[in-house]
């Protein structure tokens, strides 16, 4: 009887707080207006969200385009299709790499940042003199950072994706010696503007809501102590990284399956 006693608990307990981040998730779509309306705010949230995220975006996609002109390269040579390392290196960041990397990347560094300051105005009381004072946190404090992120991620993955890309191209021509020629003009044949590059956006996109969304509910259901905003910050890295692949998976199997 305990045990089922226990497993209630936990069932209503979880219910309540989906519940919760489901009213909270619909109030920040439902500010929008308001949020444009103070676009200073939104604008410094969008530099403190993507400006400061865009040298660990660049330099990981410098990297990951590297080792997938090598890689690529390596294995479309035993077929003889080196030529199609352009196809091969865009194909990958747009549909996949850039993206989902790029969502990963962003919950480690902005999604932390994002958790660890709205948990500690919690537990600084100042969202609690905020209400106080007649404002409403979430209008103030987490819908410019919601839309920032939302305008953010797409952006930051295009970083990514053009950077790899262009590490792909120094890999493949200016390192291994492939003709510079075939390795754009596959890529420009091959790669369609709607089916490959909107769809990344879309992901893109929709990654960018569920990080930071993730981020700031932590962050404001946080116990209001040093070890709760600790806690709350490691659940943002791994209930966003989760978040992220899973939304992958039904992306990539609703778009590309058709």
């Amino acid at each position: 009887m305990n045990t089922i006693h226990a497993l209630g608990l936990w069932t209503r307990r979880q219910l309540a707080a989906l519940g919760q981040a489901a009213g909270l998730f619909l109030r920040l779509l439902s500010m929008l207006p308001a949020t444009l309306a103070r676009f200073r705010l939104l604008g410094d949230q969008i530099h403190f969200l993507g400006n400061y995220s865009l040298a660990i975006i660049a330099v990981s996609g410098l990297f990951v385009g590297f080792v997938l002109g090598l890689q690529g390269y390596y294995t479309l040579q035993r077929y003889g299709s080196a030529e199609a390392l352009g196809l091969l290196v865009a194909l990958s960041l747009l549909r996949e790499l850039g993206p989902v990397v790029t969502a990963l990347l962003f919950a480690g560094r902005a999604g932390t940042a994002l958790t660890a300051e709205i948990g500690l105005m919690k537990a600084g009381e100042q969202l609690s003199a905020m209400e106080m004072m007649a404002v409403d946190p979430v209008r103030r404090i987490l819908a410019p950072r919601f839309w920032a992120g939302f305008l953010a991620m797409p952006l930051l993955a295009a970083v990514f994706s053009a950077v790899g890309i262009i590490g792909g191209w120094v890999v493949g021509v200016v390192l291994i010696g492939l003709d510079g020629g075939a390795f754009w003009g596959q890529m420009q044949s091959g790669v369609d503007w709607w089916y490959d590059l909107g769809n990344g956006v879309i992901k893109s996109v929709v990654f960018g809501v569920a990080v930071t969304f993730v981020a700031l509910y932590q962050g404001y259901t946080a116990k209001p102590t040093p070890e709760g905003v600790s806690r709350a910050t490691t659940r943002t890295v791994v209930v966003a990284s989760l978040a992220v692949l899973a939304l992958d998976f039904l992306l990539t199997a609703s778009m590309f399956s058709i």
